[in-house]
C-alpha cells in the first residue's frame, strides 16, 4: 500500500512522514517541490510537485491507495479529482469544521468519492512562537486577554494522529477534533515558556494597536487579522475542549506545554 504524504517538508507533513515510518510503512512517497533539497529519510520515494500546481501531480498520485492531504483550499477540488482518478481511496486531510477557514478542505474531501478522515486541530503550540521577537526585545508579551485560554497542540502529536489514521482501520468517516491535554491561559503559556528559558517574562495586558504592533515585526500584515479574529474570539470552555484526543487515537499521551517549551526553548533565545 502506497501512501502519499503532501506537504512532505512543510512543519506537519515532514513529521507525518517520521510517524509513517515508525509505525511500520514501508511504501511511503513524499510530494515536495524541490526533491534535491528535501533531506527525507532512506527509503521514502520522493515525488516532485505542488498542490497548488495541479498539473504537477499526476505522477506523484500513480499507485498511490492512501493521501495525507495538507491545506490548499484554493486548489482542492482539482486536487482530488486528480487523486481519485488515479484510484486514492482514503484520504486524511488537515482542515478544520465546515464553518471555519479551512472548511472547504473538509468539504470537497467529502465529496470527492474516497473515504475521508479529518483532522481538526485546535491551536498550535508553535503558534508562540510569534512571540520570541518580543520576548527577545523586551522580556515580555503583550496580549489584550491575558486569562483567555485554549488547549494548543504540538504538531508533532498532529502527525502522529494523521500517521495512525493512515494506517489503521477504524478512521474512515471520523472527524478528529484535536486539542493538548491540557487548557492553559495565555499568562501560563508565558510563564511555562520563562520556565523552560530559566527566567521570569512578563505578561502585559494591551491595547488592540499595541498588540498589533508588538505581533507585527513577526507576522506583517496578517498581525491586524490575527488579533481581530483570533486574539478577541478565545473563550475558555473546558467540558468542549477533547484534551484525551491524542491519547484516544495513536494510544499515547499528548505532548504537555511544558516538554514542548524545553524542547524549543532556543527558538525564542
Amino acid at each position: 500500500m502506497t501512501i502519499l504524504v503532501t506537504g512532505a517538508t512543510a512543519n506537519i507533513g515532514r513529521k507525518v512522514v517520521d510517524h509513517l515510518l515508525a509505525l511500520g510503512a514501508t511504501d511511503v512517497r513524499a510530494l515536495t517541490t524541490d526533491p534535491a533539497r528535501a533531506a527525507l529519510p532512506a527509503g521514502v520515494q520522493v515525488a516532485q510537485g505542488y498542490l497548488r500546481r495541479p498539473e504537477s501531480l499526476p505522477a506523484a498520485f500513480a499507485g498511490v491507495e492512501r493521501m495525507y492531504l495538507a491545506p490548499a483550499p484554493d486548489s482542492v477540488g482539482e486536487v482530488l479529482a486528480l487523486a481519485w482518478e488515479a484510484g486514492v481511496r482514503h484520504i486524511v486531510d488537515l482542515s478544520g469544521e465546515p464553518e471555519s477557514w479551512w472548511g472547504t478542505v473538509s468539504t470537497a474531501v467529502e465529496g470527492c468519492g474516497a473515504e475521508w478522515t479529518h483532522l481538526w486541530p485546535a491551536d498550535f503550540m508553535e503558534n508562540t512562537l510569534m512571540w520570541a521577537p518580543q520576548i527577545r526585545a523586551t522580556g515580555e508579551v503583550r496580549e489584550p486577554r491575558p486569562e483567555a485560554a485554549s488547549a494548543p497542540i504540538a504538531m508533532d502529536d498532529i502527525a502522529a494522529v494523521a500517521a495512525t489514521a493512515l494506517l489503521g482501520d477504524g478512521h474512515a468517516g471520523k472527524a478528529y477534533s484535536l486539542a493538548g491535554p491540557e487548557i492553559l491561559s495565555r499568562a501560563e503559556l508565558v510563564r511555562q515558556l520563562g520556565a523552560a528559558l530559566g527566567r521570569e517574562l512578563g505578561f502585559r495586558r494591551s491595547s488592540r494597536a499595541e498588540t498589533i504592533a508588538a505581533l507585527a515585526p513577526d507576522m506583517g500584515e496578517t498581525a491586524t487579522w490575527y488579533v481581530d479574529n483570533v486574539l478577541a474570539g478565545y473563550d475558555l470552555q473546558p467540558q468542549g475542549l477533547p484534551v484525551t484526543s491524542v491519547r484516544d487515537i495513536t494510544g499515547r499521551p499528548g505532548t504537555g506545554f511544558g516538554d514542548w517549551a524545553v524542547r524549543n526553548a532556543e527558538r525564542f533565545r
